[in-house]
Parts: C-alpha cells; structure tokens; sequence
C-alpha cells in the first residue's frame, strides 16, 4: 500500500509541476478505522471507516497555495495540481515559503504490527466488553458510561519537486474505560486508558481495573481548605499541562507573539530535574514517523535539558524566518491540510522516585488526578492558569481524603521552577497529543477550596 502511495505522490508533483509550480510537494494517505463502543455487555456502536487522499502543496515564486483530491486518477491529480497553483497565483506573497533544505528518512522500526490484521471483530469487540466488566466487578462501581475499543491501519507517502519520495506504515489501537463510583451529588468519574501497536499489547483487565480504582479513590470527596501547599500531578494530569506547553514552544507560536517562552531560549524555565525532548524517533510514540510533513529526517529535540529552554520547534518556514534549521517539526492532520509546526512525542524523562517518594517528601499537600478546564483557562502569553481540580489530600507523607471542587492556580514558568523531583514510571497518556510524562512532584501553588 506504502509503495502505490509514493507513486500517487509523485504523480501529483508531476500534474502540479506541468501546471505551473516552480517547487511542489504532494503528501498522500490511506487509512482504515474501527471504533467499538460497548455498554452493559452489549454492543451500543460500532463502525468502520476509510478514506485516500492526496493533498497538493503548489509554489510560484514566494506565493505558495494548497489543494486536495479524493481522485487519484491521473486527471483527478491534474486537477488537484492545477487547484493548487491557482490558489498560489493569487496567495499573498511570503518570503519565507518553500520546501525545506533538508530531506531524507530516519529509521524507526516497529510502527506497523501485522498483528492488527489477525484480529476479527468479534475478538476486539470481546476485548472490549471484558474491559467494561472488568470496571463493573470492582465492589463500589455504580456505573461503566463508556467502554470504548479503536484502531488505524494507516499509511502515507510524501514526495516533492526537489527529488525526495517517502512512505511508511503505522497501526495504532487503544482503549478507554470511564467508570462511574458513588451515587447522586457525590458520583464520582475514572479513566483507565491504554494504546499499542496492537490489539494484543492492550490489557482489558488492568484497563477497566484502573477506570475503577480512579472513581473509587474520588467517593465521599469534599472540598478542601484554601492554602498554599506541595503538589504531586499524576501522569494524567502532568500529561495535560506538558501537552499544553509543547504547543507554546512552537516556533510559529513565538513567532506570532503567542508564546509566554518567546526570548527566553537558554534561560531557566523549570526545575533542574525536567528534562523534556520531543522525539519522533520513539518506536512506541503514537507520533513517530521516518520524515516530517515535509520530508526532513525526524529525529529527537531535547526542549527542556537540565531546566533550561533548548530550542523550539521549528519547520522549513519558521525556521528560515529565524535564520535556522529545521528541527524536522512539521506535522500533518491529514492531507487535507498543509504542514504547520507542531509537537511528535512529548516525553518527561523518568526519574528514580516511585509514587510513594514523592508523596512522602510532599509531606502534607495534594495529590491532583484531575482538571478540567485546562486550554481555557490558561492565558498563553502570560502562563497565568486557574482550573478546576480533584484528587487527595496528601497528610503526612501518604494519600488522604478525596477533595473535589477546588481550583489549583499559578502561572506556568513557575509551576515549571517548582518542579523539585520527577517520578517514576513514566507513561504514555494519548488525551493531549501524544504525551509521555511521570508524575511530578511542584513545590508549591495555591489551592482555592473553602
């Protein structure tokens, strides 16, 4: 499939070079999807869905335009190239457009299983429903609200004016449980969630067996004291605040004054204990790929090294208007859209203290497993950020009483400082991106309760 791809992209380069376009670049996908949702041991939904497409990015000078096509005939290609070059003529000018300097793939083994084709319906719909009982057999639990199976059998190809031609394939699946503990005003929610390259890497029981243990551990919660005190942010948690702020640490986003981390490079941005790359090369990385969106070699950026802000990221354009090199970051959607810079795989390096470690050396503080309200209620310019939270309470060195309704407030530079251990294990989290992070251990924030 990988191989027919490349020949479509190249094909659509040719139509869009013979209508005009001085440079030019084709980015063509298949994918195939099922998504199984189950409730109280029945199939509720389930679907399947496909498409092939191939989109076209057309330059004329400095002016550059897209367009996409469904129809990979040879005069649907024609068409979606001509579409292109259409739009280039009347685009504003922009004098950092182009293809990138640099092409070429990395080796990264592991990102398609074969696995996933072995696997009939009815074997993950049965995956699936043993999550859902898996939640429901845990004493306490009133409710299992979703149970929910997905996997993409995908694969892409790029290919330009200036020679290059790629592809590779990916599989992906994963599943959720979201459990419901507890009764009327005091029910209470948990997530267990869990991906791989396939089916087989996914484990229903410790799937719903967390979506339990989440919800339970909330029952009875109450709002807490204001105060100011340490925090511990689990994974989930942890993964949706690093998600936000590798989205910050876009070139384009610093480039557009949108950005609290814009003139900051090689200063002190957190704790000396976070590390942070963004890193394509990852075999288990739901983001990892051989080449980017434009065909640059991907490879691993290290973004936060010892506290310090290394770089950000950059593709062919934010780079060249910043006088650098590409850092391989330009990502695609799908190919109805053109490449923009954006994160891989955001991963928090482990540290050598377990859950009990951090909880222990927080003294008494809280323990966060949840917030709402994060992209909201974030200022991107300022950092300044007050959500809303749940967890426990943190009394001398171990886990507490559950507290709901508070809200947990700071500003994100000095959230980052206050990181004063990191955990262990670390663990991919696919609710923000793609996110692999511990648990940290934040020296101090305020906490808003009663």
């Amino acid at each position: 499939m990988s191989a027919d791809l490349e020949t479509v992209a190249r094909r659509a380069v040719e139509a869009a070079a013979a209508a005009g376009a001085t440079d030019a670049e084709a980015f063509a996908e298949e994918e195939e999807s099922r998504r199984i949702r189950v409730y109280q041991g029945e199939v509720e939904s389930l679907s399947d869905a496909g498409g092939r497409g191939v989109g076209v990015r057309a330059f004329a000078g400095t002016r550059w335009g897209y367009a996409y096509t469904t129809d990979l005939s040879d005069a649907g290609l024609a068409d979606a190239g001509a579409a292109a070059c259409e739009a280039a003529a009347v685009a504003d000018e922009d004098e950092w457009a182009g293809l990138p300097d640099e092409f070429g793939t990395t080796p990264v083994e592991g990102l398609a299983s074969p696995e996933l084709a072995s696997w009939p319906t009815e074997r993950k719909v049965e995956l699936a429903l043993a999550a859902e009982r898996a939640a429901r057999a845990h004493e306490g639990v009133s409710q299992v609200e979703a149970a929910v199976y997905s996997d993409v059998d995908a694969s892409v190809a790029l290919a330009n004016s200036r020679g290059f031609a790629g592809s590779c394939a990916v599989t992906q699946a994963w599943a959720y449980v979201s459990a419901f503990a507890g009764e009327g005003a005091d029910l209470m929610t948990g997530l267990g969630v869990a991906l791989g390259r396939d089916p087989g890497e996914l484990d229903p029981e410790a799937i719903g067996a967390e979506a339990a243990s989440r919800a339970l551990a909330l029952v009875g919660a109450r709002q807490p004291e204001s105060r100011r005190c340490p925090v511990v942010l689990d994974a989930f948690v942890a993964a949706s605040f690093v998600g936000f702020i590798g989205g910050m640490l876009s070139a384009d986003a610093v480039q557009r004054g949108r950005s609290l981390f814009a003139g900051k490079e090689g200063e002190e941005i957190a704790g000396p204990a976070l590390e942070l790359v963004d890193d394509a090369t990852d075999p288990a990385g739901p983001g990892s790929a051989p080449f980017d969106g434009e065909g640059s070699p991907t490879r691993s950026t290290p973004l936060v090294q010892g506290g310090r802000l290394a770089t950000f990221l950059f593709d062919a354009r934010t780079a060249r208007r910043a006088d650098r090199a590409t850092t391989a970051s330009a990502r695609r959607g799908s190919y109805r859209a053109p490449p923009s810079v954006g994160t891989s795989n955001l991963v928090v390096s482990e540290g050598d203290a377990d859950l009990d470690t951090l909880l222990a050396e927080a003294g008494d503080g809280l323990y966060v497993t949840d917030v709402a309200g994060l992209h909201s209620g974030v200022n991107p310019v300022s950092g300044t950020f007050s959500v809303g939270a749940s967890g426990m309470l943190i009394e001398n060195g171990r886990l507490g009483a559950p507290v709901r309704e508070l809200t947990i407030a700071s500003d994100l530079v000095t959230m980052l400082r206050g990181v004063v251990r990191v955990g262990a294990p670390a663990r991919w989290v696919p609710l923000a991106g793609s996110v692999k992070t511990p648990p940290l251990l934040i020296e101090d924030m305020a906490i808003s309760g009663v």
